[in-house]
């Protein structure tokens, strides 16, 4: 990867979103499909660092506008693949001669994405392996790739947003992507999961094969399946199962473990032949301590009973919301978007009522962002569980959220009369 070349497309890349910004916040009326058409073809031939963060916003489908959140959302369905010739250089020099570990190695990758690609291989033995590869040069471009990142997150000052804040934004983020090369540690996720999920039937996390695995290629066994994205035409009783499992998945993930799988794309979840939740990706996963479980668990309670003094309290004690004028207002309408998927009984993820509120309300939540400020270690925190959210979405979720909150805001309040 030739990094000043790199360096100059990311820099118009970067000019041209924050134009289109611009414009935007101006008043103007700005050509998102052109725009994310643009970042498409030039991100999905560079990949990397920046490409990651395009598909992290893509995820933010209640707050782009649509046609730019449908043509990030690309980048992780069709992504070019790099060449054969430059990933088989990688595993070479992994592996050394190829034919003698495996019997085949594919050399059309099954997925594609921003810091790697997939390909099956069979061993010898005639063990069905798939071969996450990291694209060649990835590691010696990435420092630099950040510091283009950097700046285009300086947009991030045209919403009042603090420059303390935005680095502190940036570095959780650079942390993230560079923990993400490191495929051993990924590798030590996946063994860590499956032990801690084995008496699980209804989730499988495929094996890492360690005797395969390195620092730039990760082998786990094949484990197929339907993903997540493409299971919206499948039958409501398949959905729902998935939809559960994966609740109370990450439910356990939070609150008995303080983990949370922190890649929620629809690309790393899949439904097997029979009916399981399949978790393929371990690569970003961030540890959530319980005094911030706690603390957002106070929000939502605030939340749910409408009170903007409260929810205004628990902001201010979670290191958010500096300054003075409290945006009361905008707290009761949140509050009103928020505390119907929370009614006792099953509620529906697929209501489109729900959705439009929250789209309404993201222009209003913007806009009073030099009084929310919300701490910077929750904004990778709160953008997992809202990719999250809309794969319950995708799924047409329907779900009893009031049962499945109350024990743990009870656990919160005992937790706060005892502290």
């Amino acid at each position: 990867m030739r990094e000043r070349g790199r360096t100059r497309r990311l820099l118009g890349l970067g000019a041209r979103t924050g134009g289109a910004m611009l414009k935007s916040r101006l008043g103007g009326s700005s050509d998102w499909r052109a725009l994310g058409e643009a970042l498409f073809a030039g991100l999905s031939e560079l990949k990397g660092p920046a490409m990651k963060l395009a598909q992290i916003m893509s995820q933010w489908d209640d707050l782009l506008p649509p046609d730019l959140a449908d043509e990030l959302a690309r980048l992780q369905r069709q992504a070019e693949p790099m060449p054969w010739a430059q990933i088989r250089r990688t595993l070479v020099e992994e592996y050394g001669d190829l034919d003698s570990h495996f019997r085949e190695v594919e050399e059309r990758p099954f997925a594609s994405a921003s810091m790697g690609q997939v390909h099956r291989a069979v061993t010898h033995a005639g063990e069905t392996l798939v071969l996450k590869v990291q694209y060649p040069g990835l590691a010696e471009v990435l420092e630099s790739d950040l510091a283009q990142v950097r700046r285009m997150m300086r947009l991030g000052r045209w919403f009042k947003v603090p420059q303390a804040r935005l680095d502190a934004l940036f570095e959780e983020l650079a942390d993230s992507l560079r923990g993400e090369l490191d495929y051993r540690a990924e590798a030590a996720a996946l063994a860590r999961y499956r032990q801690r999920y084995a008496e699980r039937e209804e989730v499988v996390i495929p094996a890492p094969v360690m005797d395969f695995c390195g620092p730039r290629v990760l082998a786990m066994q094949y484990v197929s399946g339907t993903p997540l994205r493409d299971l919206e035409q499948a039958d409501m009783a398949c959905r729902q199962h998935i939809a559960e499992a994966l609740a109370d998945w990450l439910t356990e993930e939070l609150f008995r473990f303080g983990e949370l799988h922190a890649d929620p794309h629809a690309g790393n979840f899949a439904c097997d032949d029979q009916g399981r939740l399949v978790i393929y990706d371990l690569g970003a996963v961030i540890a959530v301590p319980e005094e911030r479980l706690a603390q957002m668990l106070e929000l939502l309670d605030a939340t749910l009973v409408h009170d903007p003094l409260a929810m205004d309290a628990a902001l201010l004690k979670m290191g958010g919301r500096q300054g003075e004028g409290a945006p009361l207002a905008l707290y009761r309408e949140s509050a009103e978007a928020v505390a119907p998927l929370f009614a006792p009984g099953e509620q529906d993820f697929g209501d489109v009522r729900v959705h439009r509120r929250l789209r309404e309300l993201s222009p209003r939540v913007w806009a009073a962002m030099d009084r929310l400020q919300p701490p910077a270690d929750t904004l990778l925190l709160s953008r997992a569980l809202n990719g999250h959210y809309w794969n319950l979405v995708r799924l047409g979720a329907r779900l009893d959220m009031h049962a499945r909150s109350q024990p743990l805001l009870e656990w919160a309040r005992r937790r706060r009369v005892e502290g």
